[in-house]
């Protein structure tokens, strides 16, 4: 009887072991701050690039006036045989997300660049493109722009006027140093009922989201013309996608949906298209923007990268990594309030000090949970799911 609790005993020991491994495997991807982490991603490119011929590192210096060292990093690996397909992964869009999408990259990079894959397949990895707001902590730019409402190759956005935010300017873009205490704050959710009785949540969602251009200190401001690095990015994205047949790019973003759970976001597509990523990720759920849940938005980063290739097959896919249930009634308006009081503090400062580290703590880990049990869940998540769609990728025929 003893030897059978002794190998009992073992068993589970191993089983905790092995799954305190994956975790560590997992969790290890994930860095402390921006610099750290673009480390990583130049140490990787450089030591890829080397072993792969006529591949190309690029480092973009993104301008600011407070910081001399911001810069958007890309590794390029091409076709070996055939120049056939591209995939495109990016990550860092909104800066503070870029922890997670540094991590994946990392991993991409360590598990799934092959000779199979690159027989016909190039490759692209487009590091944090908003560095202010990775080093910063905050989702937008310097500019207090959204590049995920400012990428275009067309400035006509930058006259779009969404309607429906004027009406909810005053709710969402309060004045006055933050003071997480006052009746205001402590009532947000009710008061934000009243707002969802007169309207609809699908209608706010939409007004709020979709991007507004007329209020440089708002929420969601797309901004009044390109951001720096949209500028640089375009001719480098255009020459690498040139002589490419098709092109699949996928999107890195934390936030939105259920928790720890990996959703996927495609742009409005063709029948073409649409058939053939629903091939591609087969066995998962995809959001056609037929929910509720949906809304559109304006001037994102995949839409920019399928304007510069407007004459292919592009496949567009965000990868959206949810972390406060953001798709319930409650969790939306934790997550908006959250923003609201970031956005708020950052241009009025804070009452106290307390009040400070609640909002950054708040915001930081609505983009990038400490968790490691959420760490390790979505990276899991993300490796059995490329380890499924990269081989459907690169033997499709999508001409």
């Amino acid at each position: 009887m003893k030897h059978k609790h002794l190998l009992l005993t073992l068993g589970l020991w191993v089983i905790l072991s092995a799954q305190l491994l994956a975790q560590v495997n997992y969790t290890g991807y994930f860095k402390l701050d921006y610099i750290s982490a673009r480390q990583v991603f130049r140490n990787n490119a450089n030591l890829i690039s080397s072993n792969y011929s006529d591949s190309k590192t690029f480092t973009i210096n993104v301008e600011s006036k407070v910081d001399d060292d911001l810069t958007v990093d890309l590794l390029y690996i091409p076709c070996q045989k055939q120049m056939d397909k591209l995939l495109i992964i990016s990550s860092g869009v909104h800066g503070v997300e870029g922890f997670v999408g540094n991590a994946v990259q990392q991993m991409f990079m360590e598990k799934f660049i092959n000779e199979d894959l690159l027989n016909n397949t190039g490759l692209l990895f487009v590091h944090s493109v908003n560095p202010y707001g990775f080093k910063y902590l905050r989702r937008v730019s310097e500019n207090n722009v959204d590049l995920n409402r400012n990428s275009s190759t067309d400035t006509s956005l930058y006259s779009s006027v969404n309607e429906g935010y004027a009406k909810m300017y005053s709710f969402i873009n309060p004045a006055g140093k933050v003071n997480t205490k006052s009746c205001k704050n402590k009532m947000f959710n009710l008061r934000a009922v009243f707002k969802i009785i007169r309207a609809s949540m699908p209608v706010l969602r939409q007004a709020v989201l979709q991007g507004q251009y007329q209020y440089p200190e708002g929420l969601y401001f797309g901004g009044s013309n390109f951001e720096p690095q949209i500028v640089a990015l375009t001719p480098i994205i255009s020459s690498i996608c040139e002589p490419y047949k098709s092109v699949f790019a996928i999107d890195l973003h934390t936030g939105y949906g259920e928790k720890g759970k990996l959703h996927l976001f495609p742009n409005t597509v063709g029948d073409v298209a649409k058939k053939q990523l629903e091939d591609i990720f087969a066995g998962y759920e995809i959001d056609w923007s037929d929910s509720d849940d949906f809304y559109t938005v304006t001037g994102d980063f995949v839409d920019f990268m399928n304007i510069l290739n407007k004459d292919k097959a592009f496949l567009p896919m965000t990868f959206e990594y949810g972390t406060m249930n953001s798709q319930t009634t409650k969790g939306s308006l934790k997550s908006i309030h959250i923003m609201i009081l970031e956005n708020q503090g950052n241009h009025y400062g804070y009452k106290k000090e307390r009040d400070s580290l609640k909002v950054i703590n708040d915001f930081v880990e609505m983009y990038n949970p400490s968790s490691a049990e959420w760490r390790t869940k979505i990276m899991k998540d993300t490796e059995d799911m490329l380890k499924t769609i990269i081989p459907r990728f690169i033997d499709m025929d999508l001409n």
